[in-house]
């Protein structure tokens, strides 16, 4: 008898027995958001409620549909994405669907590039030991500066120098995305064993072909794991690069239109379309290693 149903279900009831934990931390985050709501909304909606007579139904009904409230009601957030997102033409300006491609633009750039110098240092970290004690711990003491202070040191050199647009929120996203690619690259090349090494020196292998046959394909796991991380700090960094600018297009645009005009459903549902982003940014990666690592004789 094939043990291919009975994997199958095993799959199956596994899927299930994760969605379910996940389902009620979702509901109880709902129930406390509406709640927390009504007190967070009382500074504005207190005179509308006593106007319309009091009562919890009047509290619940004006606490929850504040047209400029200090925190939207999930609802709110969802009716706002749903009008910004399919009843506006993807190529308007009002549109989140704009807003987030140009915003994905220069993370996809920025990811590549900081995905790329990533894997070039930690491959010079391995190999060159003046590299492994002088440069590493300048990459750590880069990430302490905070990317709000970065940001528009970078825009207006590159503004200066006839750089704009694209290129300067790349940048960022590239110096905050490198890092954890950097830290996951060197721990990967790394990991194989003495023996192995050993190994592949009897066969007389020079440090290329140890490094692409051995080192290299022992590093994919973490190479990828990193690149989950990298991925949605690309994404942050691409937003942050929006905001000094005082751009018109992209989720930092969006973020910053929201706050001059306080509207901040608008915010919000800005906030939650770049978090659909990065999360579907993670998936696309996972399912690049499911892929690869198939491809490279890995069990499911």
């Amino acid at each position: 008898m094939s043990a291919a149903p009975a994997i199958a279900a095993k799959a199956h009831a596994t899927e299930e027995s994760q969605a379910l934990p996940l389902a009620v931390v979702c509901f109880c985050i709902l129930v406390v958001w509406y709640l927390a709501a009504i007190p967070m909304n009382w500074v504005v909606t207190e005179p509308k409620i006593a106007a319309a007579g009091g009562g919890l139904y009047n509290l619940l009904y004006v606490s929850w549909n504040e047209t400029r409230p200090v925190i939207p009601a999930p609802h709110q957030i969802v009716a706002e994405l749903w009008k910004s997102v399919f009843t506006v033409a993807p190529w308007m300006p009002k549109s989140l669907v704009w807003h987030g491609w140009v915003t994905l633009s220069s993370t996809l750039l920025g990811f590549v590039l900081g995905a790329l110098l990533g894997i070039v240092l930690a491959i010079g970290i391995v190999h060159v030991r003046f590299l492994a004690k002088s440069l590493m711990p300048w990459i750590i003491a880069s990430q302490t500066i905070p990317i709000l202070a970065i940001a528009p040191m970078v825009i207006v050199v590159l503004g200066s120098l006839g750089f704009t647009g694209l290129l300067p929120k790349s940048l960022i996203s590239m110096y905050l995305c490198f890092f954890p690619v950097t830290i996951g690259m060197v721990k990967g090349l790394t990991s194989p064993e003495t023996m192995q090494l050993d190994l592949m020196r009897t066969y007389h292998a020079s440090t290329s072909e140890v490094l692409w046959k051995l080192r290299f394909p022992a590093s994919v796991p973490f190479l990828f794991t990193s690149l989950k991380v990298a991925v949605a700090i690309a994404l942050t960094g691409a937003i942050v690069g929006e905001l000094p600018t005082g751009a018109v297009a992209g989720i930092g645009a969006r973020l910053l239109q929201g706050s001059y005009y306080g509207q901040t459903v608008q915010i919000w549902a800005a906030l939650f379309m770049g978090s659909f982003i990065a999360a579907g940014l993670v998936w696309l990666v996972g399912v690049i290693e499911r892929f690869t690592l198939k491809r490279m004789g890995a069990r499911p």
